[in-house]
């Protein structure tokens, strides 16, 4: 009896210590929780080192929590690595790959959520007024986060891949903007997109036209406007440029305008125009051919094509250059001489 009695307390004794012991482990994991727990929701900082608000991260494909806390840490983000490790871990398998933009005072918890909802930050590209096709393709070309569907063609292949075929070019057919889209958008999506705008902003100004206006389709008007686009130095003489180009082809005088004959020229043009190109006959050269080239020479954003389907009352046949990024205007060519000579040859 007294050996049985001592049994069951030494048994009582080693469970009671494996209980302690439990309770230890179980606080201790409770307290690493409420620790994670707390840590994941703090605002992170970014190292020294970096400036600005905002940081862009990207997620490869297949990569996992290690491969991601790392980038998180490399970036400038300052997260504990071991934490986000495990916490990314415990998102499971559902992290996707794509372009992330962190806020400075971002949680690690809004970070893994970002990532896994595949929240991908929107990235920009800027297509300025009286750019070229030229000049486009090759920007589209240096945003790596495009995906490059249309590199390789030509412009009648892109043409064709865009149910543009009926166009002779796509010079003039994208409206100069800023345009959003997420990382891994086709380039296709932005000509087609950058298109359609144009089509709805030359509708918007043809539809409002002034009725004396000397072209008489709404292509004709976007090649003035490209033309109106490319002399313009100051944005309070576009209509009275517009004005200028519709007085001549009211009388079937020459436009005579330098950035049709730069544009014919293509790769020639070395940054001056020569008397020589000028006489030198191309379908751009407006001082050898009379009316509209057979095609836009750049982009022309709202305001030009605003202009030039509602161009200023004057009479003006000429207009200079007064070095300051205005332009003066005459009525007949001894004014516009007069001008030359006070303007361009300083006498």
């Amino acid at each position: 009896m007294q050996t049985t009695v001592i049994f069951h307390t030494h048994k009582k004794q080693k469970g009671g210590a494996l209980l302690a012991l439990l309770l230890v482990v179980l606080a201790l994991l409770a307290a690493i929780a409420l620790y994670v727990s707390w840590y994941v929701r703090q605002p992170l900082d970014f190292a020294p080192g970096v400036s600005g608000q905002r940081l862009q991260i990207e997620v490869p494909k297949g990569a996992g929590a290690q491969t991601i806390a790392t980038q998180l840490v490399d970036s400038g983000i300052q997260v504990q690595p071991q934490v986000a490790y495990w916490w990314l871990r415990l998102q499971g398998s559902g992290l996707k790959a794509g372009y992330y933009e962190i806020k400075r005072g971002s949680s690690l918890y809004s970070i893994a959520l970002q990532i896994k909802e595949g929240k991908q930050s929107l990235l920009s590209l800027t297509v300025p007024e009286g750019w070229t096709l030229r000049q486009v393709r090759a920007l589209l070309k240096e945003k790596a986060w495009l995906q490059q569907d249309s590199a390789q063609m030509s412009e009648r292949e892109l043409l064709q891949a865009l149910d543009l075929e009926a166009l002779p070019s796509l010079e003039g057919q994208l409206a100069p903007d800023t345009y959003v889209y997420a990382p891994g958008t086709s380039d296709l999506v932005f000509y087609k997109q950058a298109h359609q705008h144009l089509m709805k902003n030359l509708q918007a100004a043809w539809d409002t036209r002034a009725p004396d206006v000397q072209v008489k389709t709404p292509q004709e008007a976007l090649i003035l406007a490209s033309i109106v686009e490319k002399e313009t130095g100051r944005g309070a003489d576009r209509a009275l440029i517009a004005a200028v180009f519709h007085n001549r082809l009211r009388i079937n005088m020459p436009l005579q305008t330098d950035p049709t004959v730069i544009y014919g020229m293509g790769e020639r043009y070395a940054g001056n125009i020569r008397k020589k190109d000028l006489q030198t006959d191309t379908p751009y050269n407006t001082y050898t051919r009379r009316g509209l080239p057979p095609s836009p020479i750049a982009m022309a954003g709202k305001a030009a094509l605003h202009a030039t389907l509602h161009p200023a009352n004057t009479k003006a046949l000429y207009f200079v250059a007064r070095g300051d990024g205005s332009s003066h205007f005459s009525d007949n060519l001894d004014a516009h001489n007069r001008a030359v000579r006070q303007f361009i040859l300083k006498r």
